[in-house]
């Protein structure tokens, strides 16, 4: 793909769109967060997710994506897995902490968005790489601004994870998202100010940070989807879905 060719400016209406597809996404995401307990299972936790979608008429662009086709409709990795985790039948255990990734498509539109959380008490360390990564997220957020370039965001979240002590990784990034999951352009979460895209209203991007303890190496699991810090270190992830504007930045993924 072309990222910077495939790049789809929203009207004020598709954006209220994507705003309503947005809040289910974040009521799916609060009904797993709620199951967040040790002995529950991640099928249970992508059973949550589908209920809230089926009572919206929505439903997931995960399930069913790409080659093979993913089997689930979140992605729920644990510990040492980053992104693309396979719902099934392993048990959430004390200690762990859980990235879950939730897309709902909702007339026509995507929302997309992701968190990281503890299951009971969980390691400081633990706790740091979580703050970290939702503080990125945030950083990157606040830099989704016109006459900004795309790599303007990268950098401001590569400074400030590095500057946490951890590691962002280089393979997997955030991305265009509307009537597709995947559109232009690509935003990495490291990157070289004023570089890559300028940002115009009417851009909507899922802004992800994904952030590794040990190293920024990363490896897919035999399954083919499930990815993993390459040293088995702890990670996290954090996500919304962001529309550019004339003034501020316009997070549509929010409850």
């Amino acid at each position: 793909m072309r990222w910077d060719r495939d790049i789809s400016f929203k009207n004020a209406a598709e954006i209220a769109l994507m705003r309503a597809a947005g809040r289910v996404n974040a009521e799916a995401l609060k009904a797993v967060r709620e199951l967040l307990k040790p002995g529950v299972t991640t099928a249970d936790l992508n059973a949550a997710a589908e209920e809230v979608l089926r009572k919206h008429g929505a439903y997931s662009p995960f399930l069913n994506y790409g080659q093979p086709p993913f089997p689930g409709s979140i992605c729920v990795s644990l510990n040492e897995q980053l992104v693309h985790g396979i719902p099934g039948d392993r048990k959430l255990k004390e200690g762990d902490i859980v990235s879950v990734d939730c897309g709902t498509v909702l007339e026509g539109f995507i929302g997309d968005s992701s968190f990281t959380a503890g299951v009971g008490e969980i390691s400081g360390q633990a706790r740091k790489l979580i703050e970290v990564t939702e503080q990125a997220l945030e950083v990157g957020i606040a830099m989704m601004r016109s006459g900004n370039k795309t790599g303007d965001v990268s950098a401001a979240i590569q400074q400030y994870v590095e500057g946490q002590g951890f590691h962002v990784v280089r393979e997997y990034t955030g991305h265009g998202v509307g009537r597709k999951m995947h559109e232009g352009p690509q935003v990495p979460n490291y990157g070289t100010p004023d570089t890559g895209i300028p940002l115009r209203p009417g851009m909507t991007i899922a802004l992800e940070p994904m952030v590794l303890v040990g190293t920024h190496r990363t490896k897919v699991l035999p399954n083919h989807w499930t990815v993993v810090s390459a040293d088995g270190s702890l990670t996290a992830h954090q996500e919304h879905t962001v529309a550019v504007t004339e003034g501020d930045p316009l997070v549509l993924t929010l409850p």
